[in-house]
């Protein structure tokens, strides 16, 4: 039964994250971990991204900005690696910690960013490609703040869909390739992996029929829910 949970929460998670850019990590990491445990998650979920990136970079590569996606992935990737190892060498209850207390504080962060309406030129996307590029490697989703990140370059539509997400591409199969090296990544964990990204992949293609019916509101709410939901599980899994 709860592998058929995650089957439904992955088409659904892949066709939010079609419509808006994000929001699949985090509403599949908690039900990953409760499953396979954190360990086995995270790898897991790392080769998931990868697949539900590439379906959305495929879907809309006509719209790629590759100047931005150059500043932002060049300093992220090592970052991203470092990050790994850092997450990787980290007791569990740690990990879960930190990420369920980082999904939380995206809330509150996601709703300040957008109040801001900042601009970023083209140092600042690189500085701040390094710096979520290892909070990607540690918390393992950043989405809901990538999104604005690259708004905040200028992007729109589907040059800020599709640049986002060839640069989460290239992030984390970076984390993916750094699970690999260090022995975290067997077989069964690979394979769990695609078939997850299969159903991100299911969702995407999904999603893309209604990238323009979703109203802004309902998608906030959509995702400050996800957050909360997700953090609080983790938080929950780190203290019992």
């Amino acid at each position: 039964m709860m592998y058929l949970v995650i089957i439904l929460i992955g088409v659904l998670a892949g066709t939010l994250s079609g419509v808006v850019g994000t929001g699949a990590s985090i509403m599949l990491l908690p039900a990953l971990t409760y499953t396979f445990g954190p360990k086995a998650a995270i790898p897991i979920m790392a080769i998931a991204a990868i697949m539900g990136n590439v379906s959305r970079v495929i879907l809309w590569r006509k719209e790629i900005n590759y100047k931005a996606f150059m500043l932002y992935a060049i300093p992220g990737i090592p970052a991203a690696v470092l990050g790994a190892n850092t997450l990787w060498v980290m007791p569990v209850e740690l990990s879960n910690l930190c990420i369920g207390l980082f999904f939380l504080l995206l809330i509150p962060l996601r709703r300040w960013a957008k109040t801001q309406a900042f601009t970023l030129n083209s140092v600042q996307l690189a500085l701040v490609g390094a710096v979520v590029g290892y909070l990607t490697g540690v918390v393992f989703s950043t989405g809901p703040i990538t999104i604005p990140i690259f708004a905040g370059y200028g992007l729109v539509k589907g040059a800020l869909l599709s640049t986002e997400a060839a640069a989460s591409f290239a992030i984390y199969l970076a984390k993916a390739s750094t699970f690999e090296a260090i022995g975290a990544l067997p077989a069964s964990v690979f394979i769990c992996g695609i078939l997850v990204g299969s159903t991100l992949i299911m969702g995407t293609l999904i999603g893309r029929r209604f990238v323009l019916r979703l109203s802004e509101n309902v998608f906030n709410r959509l995702i400050d829910a996800m957050l909360l939901i997700a953090g609080v599980s983790l938080l929950w899994d780190a203290v019992v």
